[in-house]
């Protein structure tokens, strides 16, 4: 069968990757096509466009790189037209991935799978009832997804599991005495955007100055920062970074301080006890974003995962150096919270079940595509 596949971020292209490779496993005639990056090319799809192409963050970069995104669309659809696929995967990229599906959908092509849903949970709700009419189907990573889309919705869907546990499960069979080897570090994630580490870096820094007669403080270096960057806000503090080894940091971690994001899944699945940092420069954005916009008690997807609070949350004013600090060291060996978040990330682990997200997912595609042929 013909799998075209959509994936507009470098998550997206990781997690498509593995369900390439899945799908190939059950379906050895399988062929893929479609918008995506580099693993996705080396997992065996035709690459019609790279999704650097299209990746433009924020609300100025769309409106000035319009005509770009408009165009790519446009080729997008001409290219489903014309190889004529069996289905189409649609991984993430919800703003690009949507208003394809209504295309597919409107056009009666084939079935449309969504592989990582959109996070309506979070943010545009509403956007439910285009999913009800363009999806056909929804393969979840997140298990509290199903409360959302089933009962809440009635839009029944399928949870898979997590890829993010099949990556760590990965790493760790690969590097079996890593975790015997814990440092006194700490680590700082603070974002993959400038905007981010602007923001969380710096008070990050002064929060852990205390504690650097004890431990080390080491960045992870987001792909496509330079060092410089960093170096502004380092300044003179005793401060490394280290660029493509997140899991090599994390395995050797006492405590982390995190953005939000896969990384605080990332990092309570290696076990390491951390404080979940959001500062933003617009307190009253902040404020509206937390009272009106986010449809959620947390937004970490640690507390998502969990039902319960499990790690703290510093969004906005109250990510400040006082709070910081205050709640690194209660994570810290010794600390009065690191043994409860301990015992936290093994109720989450559980939630999120064992390895095999993409396995399941192929499996499972694979099955209703062939029923319904």
């Amino acid at each position: 069968m013909r799998y075209y596949l959509i994936a507009g971020e470098a998550s997206g292209d990781l997690h498509a990757s593995h369900l390439i490779t899945a799908l190939k496993a059950e379906d050895p005639e399988a062929e893929f096509r479609g918008f995506g990056g580099d693993l996705m090319e080396q997992a065996g799809m035709t690459l019609v466009r790279h999704y650097r192409d299209l990746a433009f963050m924020g609300v100025f970069a769309v409106v000035m790189h319009l005509r770009t995104i408009l165009k790519g669309m446009k080729q997008c659809k001409q290219d489903v037209v014309d190889w004529k696929p069996d289905v189409v995967i649609l991984v993430d990229y919800p703003g690009f991935n949507l208003k394809m599906a209504k295309f597919i959908h409107a056009q009666g092509l084939c079935p449309v799978y969504y592989y990582i849903a959109p996070k309506l949970w979070a943010w545009k709700e509403w956007r439910i009832k285009a999913v009800r009419r363009d999806v056909d189907e929804i393969f979840s990573i997140l298990p509290f997804e199903v409360d959302f889309f089933e009962k809440k919705h009635g839009y029944p869907i399928h949870y898979v599991g997590n890829p993010t546990v099949d990556e760590i499960a990965a790493y760790q069979k690969a590097h079996p005495m890593q975790e015997e080897r814990r440092e006194s570090l700490i680590a700082l994630l603070a974002g993959s955007r400038t905007h981010e580490i602007r923001d969380n870096l710096p008070r990050m820094i002064e929060a852990a100055q205390p504690f650097l007669d004890r431990y080390r403080l080491v960045i992870a270096g987001a792909p496509g920062i330079e060092p410089d960057f960093y170096q502004q806000y380092i300044g003179g503090h005793n401060v490394e970074i280290v660029y493509g080894r997140t899991f090599d940091l994390l395995s050797s971690a006492t405590a982390a301080l995190v953005t939000s994001g896969t990384a605080t899944l990332e990092t309570a699945l290696f076990r390491v006890p951390q404080v979940v940092c959001y500062f933003m420069q617009i307190r009253w954005l902040a404020k509206l974003i937390r009272k009106v916009l986010l449809r959620v008690p947390y937004f970490s997807l640690v507390n998502l995962v969990a039902g319960r609070e499990v790690v703290p949350e510093l969004l906005a004013d109250q990510m400040n150096v006082t709070n910081c600090r205050r709640h690194l060291e209660a994570v810290l060996p010794g600390g009065t919270d690191r043994n409860a978040q301990l015992q936290g990330y093994e109720e989450m682990a559980a939630r999120l079940g064992e390895p095999g997200a993409p396995q399941r997912a192929a499996k499972m595609m694979v099955q209703q595509l062939r029923q319904v042929k």
